[in-house]
């Protein structure tokens, strides 16, 4: 049985506490939804924010919603050269000990002390999806990109839970390397 996966190429964004969402928007600002997202409840901010590091800066980095408990900004290690930050490659949500950045908005700036990583390439797995594939969560799997510049990625985590939908997510540099855009599969093989 082919266990084929649909891909979502991941471009730099933010999530942002609450907290963090009034500082740079105003007392009491809620997100305002631009268009949905592959999974459940999650969606593309009509707001941008700007993100400076020691070299560079880019002026609108998308926001992702809803809130979350802790801000996060999620780059490549293209932006994190062009930053001049050194984000490591970690699973989202693990954040200790990450360096932090700037974030400027319409209201105020506030800098983080922690939360810049590179996402580790992942796969969200319904928990049906991953019972009829055998798949546990955190479970680490091989996936092939076909194509003309086809390569197996190696190391790509299986996130499980009851509110995902079957979806892998890369870079930009990982598409870029591969020739991938949103909406293609992806093949897991291990």
């Amino acid at each position: 049985m082919s266990k084929i996966v649909p891909v979502g190429v991941s471009a730099r964004h933010i999530h942002l506490s609450q907290e963090h969402v009034e500082t740079l928007f105003g007392q009491g600002y809620q997100l305002t939804e631009m268009k949905a997202l592959s999974q459940p409840g999650q969606f593309a901010a009509n707001e941008t924010v700007e993100v400076v590091g020691s070299k560079g800066s880019f002026p609108k980095v998308r926001i992702l919603g809803p809130a979350r408990p802790a801000t996060q900004l999620e780059i490549s290690q293209t932006d994190s050269f062009a930053l001049g930050v050194k984000a490591p490659v970690r699973e989202s949500g693990k954040t200790s000990g990450t360096p932090g950045i700037l974030l400027k908005g319409p209201a105020g700036e506030v800098q983080i002390e922690e939360g810049v990583i590179v996402a580790a390439r992942h796969i969200h797995f319904h928990t049906s999806d991953a019972a009829k594939w055998e798949i546990q969560d955190q479970q680490l799997l091989k996936v092939r990109f076909g194509g003309d510049r086809g390569v197996v990625f190696e190391n790509v985590i299986a996130r499980v839970s009851d509110s995902f939908a079957l979806d892998m997510h890369i870079d930009t540099d990982e598409a870029n390397a591969v020739l991938a855009k949103t909406g293609d599969t992806a093949e897991i093989i291990d």
